[in-house]
């Protein structure tokens, strides 16, 4: 069964930067995921940034992230691929975000969203494309 992990609960009202809770993934078999990132309630001139952070220890989760989804600013749901199989090192993974406001309005930004991650088959590490296809030929 594949694993399934929520780095941002669902229905969560996010007021201010913060960071999630660590979760150990050191039971996933193929160590990719889907990635979806759902914001269900927003108000207007504000912006989100989300990331995913890998740790080896659950405490130390270095200066940069393994994933940054890109910025949004709308109610939706952006999905992307995080692969750490050729970091067997990492073993816990945590969100962070950071919310931005802007405009002559209310000063406190507000998004309720949630980041689910799906574990899926691991990617090919083989090339299948043009240059694939083009060396065949010859």
């Amino acid at each position: 069964m594949p694993l399934q992990i929520s780095l941002i609960p669902a229905e969560t009202k996010l007021e201010s930067n913060g960071d999630g809770q660590a979760l150990d993934v050191s039971a996933s078999e193929t160590r990719t995921f889907l990635c979806c990132l759902t914001i269900t309630d927003q108000i207007e001139q504000e912006s989100l940034d989300v990331s995913i952070w890998g740790s080896a220890d659950g405490q130390d989760f270095g200066k940069k992230p393994l994933l940054k989804i890109p910025q949004q600013f709308y109610r939706g749901t952006t999905k992307m691929v995080l692969d750490i199989s050729l970091r067997p090192e990492v073993r816990f993974l945590r969100a962070k975000w950071e919310l931005n406001r802007w405009g002559r309005v209310a000063p406190t930004p507000m998004f309720v969203a949630e980041l689910q991650l799906e574990e899926i088959p691991a990617m090919s590490r083989t090339t299948t494309g043009g240059r694939a296809a083009l060396a065949a030929q010859s």
